[in-house]
């Protein structure tokens, strides 16, 4: 496979350009993401189901809306990133750019 030719040095700058900042963009959403889905309390009741306790509803619903808010988010920041992993997959074929090949 030959290397490819860009049509300007401006159009090979900016492609450049692109890539580093999808890849820090990407950094950013993976990190967020990471740290979202670690400050989100589990699903199991553990060792309180051994036990027997009883919850009110109260406390059953008391951190809801924080637990849905960080949900909510956490799919948000997963998306971008699927998004801009596309994206940046999209946009590593040189034929996006105009270049060609040479030899």
């Amino acid at each position: 496979m030959g290397s490819f030719v860009y049509p300007s040095l401006t159009v090979q700058t900016i492609h450049d350009v692109v890539v580093i900042v999808l890849i820090v963009l990407m950094l950013l959403c993976a990190v967020a993401a990471i740290i979202l889905v670690l400050f989100q309390p589990g699903n199991s009741q553990g060792i309180d189901a051994l036990g027997g306790s009883s919850e009110t509803f109260f406390g059953k619903n008391k951190g809801r809306s924080m637990e849905s808010k960080m949900k909510k988010w956490t799919i948000i920041v997963l998306v971008i990133l699927a998004v801009l992993a596309l994206t940046f997959f999209i946009l590593q074929f040189p034929q996006v750019w105009g270049a060609t090949t040479n030899g």
